[in-house]
């Protein structure tokens, strides 16, 4: 794969927020990557609460790492 992380610094919690939910993309894209397979079992875990909570923990603790990079947006 192409290096795509150059920094974990980002000016906003927001840009920070939009890093968290792409290092939980790549996080999966790395693990699994077969385009076809994802596709194929993206419709079991897009109806299953559990999953979509797994998720959602992935992209929290990916936001406390960049925010804890970013010295919490210089507070």
């Amino acid at each position: 794969m192409e290096p795509w992380l150059s920094s974990l610094q980002t000016a906003t919690a927001q840009e920070g927020y939009e890093l968290a939910l792409k290092l939980s993309r790549m996080g999966v894209k790395y693990t699994q990557p077969s385009a076809e397979a994802r596709d194929r079992l993206r419709p079991a875990y897009a109806e299953d609460a559990g999953a979509l909570i797994a998720s959602s923990q992935v992209v929290a603790i990916n936001f406390q790492t960049v925010a804890a990079a970013n010295n919490y947006w210089r507070a």
